[in-house]
């Protein structure tokens, strides 16, 4: 074995580490997951003055920032949270308010600290981030780092995703398949076979497939998957993205499935720390 064959065996059974100097401790870890409504379209439009889309940078007070709030930032560092959650994740795309902010801003009181996780990117399909492909080994990577940082454990994994597969038939047929594989694999990854999943049924989608993609959303029919409904959500002038408005009510919607799961409610104080998954490029 040469020596660069021999430092990759090592980096790839190296577990991630957390880089930050104040290291929280006791993370319970929820898994935020998706595309680009889960990244946060909130208050982003187009100027057409400038020709640029841009973000409005309106903070509604569900989602300000609190010092008891933190994130893992792409270099694996923890911060006090702020919006846009995703910036320096969902690099390709403008972010703006997503559910994150106003989910932890629920929980937090409860758990005493929050960290959010973000992985989200925008117009993903879910082949993308099935097991091997770069977004799900990224995602898995990221909450292993979250859990080595503090000997936390997870919690649950927050998902909204599948505007993309709504363009094609063959996508839109293999979906509830891909999302139960998916779904199985992250749990098995990180070695929590019953993790609860909450995951959002599409408000929107990019083609003609979304009834069939919502069908296999609200049927997953999975142990301790639950499902939330963004139909009827207002959205962005775009007609795909929430409004900011939207996100909080959608944030708050969580975390009332969340809570109503009969093991959540009773979960000791600690840090608690979400991923969060994008749900397109767009």
């Amino acid at each position: 074995m040469n020596n660069i064959s021999l430092f990759f065996l090592v980096f790839l059974l190296s577990p991630p580490r957390i880089h930050s100097q104040t290291i929280p401790r006791n993370i319970s870890i929820f898994i935020l997951a998706g595309q680009s409504n889960m990244a946060g379209r909130g208050g982003v439009y187009n100027d057409t003055s400038k020709n640029i889309i841009v973000w409005d940078g309106v903070i509604p007070p569900e989602s300000r920032s609190n010092p008891s709030i933190l994130r893992l930032t792409a270099k694996l560092e923890w911060e006090e949270a702020k919006e846009p959650l995703h910036a320096d994740i969902d690099v390709n795309k403008t972010n703006g308010v997503g559910p994150g902010m106003s989910f932890a801003n629920r929980v937090v009181n409860r758990f005493g600290k929050v960290g959010l996780v973000p992985c989200s990117v925008g117009g993903t399909k879910l082949s993308e981030w099935q097991k091997g492909e770069f977004l799900y080994e990224e995602t898995v990577k990221r909450a292993k780092a979250a859990v080595a940082s503090g000997g936390g454990s997870y919690q649950a994994v927050l998902w909204y995703q599948g505007e993309s597969d709504t363009v094609d038939m063959v996508d839109a047929s293999d979906y509830k398949k891909r999302l139960v594989k998916f779904f199985n694999d992250l749990r098995s990854d990180l070695q929590h076979p019953n993790l609860p999943i909450i995951q959002v049924a599409l408000a929107t989608g990019e083609g003609p497939y979304l009834g069939e993609v919502r069908k296999a959303q609200l049927e997953t029919d999975l142990e301790n998957v639950h499902c939330v409904d963004a139909m009827g959500l207002p959205l962005e002038p775009d007609g795909l993205h929430l409004t900011t408005s939207s996100q909080v009510r959608l944030g708050q919607m969580m975390v009332d499935v969340f809570l109503a799961i009969p093991s959540s409610a009773e979960l000791l104080s600690g840090l608690s720390v979400f991923v969060l998954f994008p749900l397109f490029f767009l």
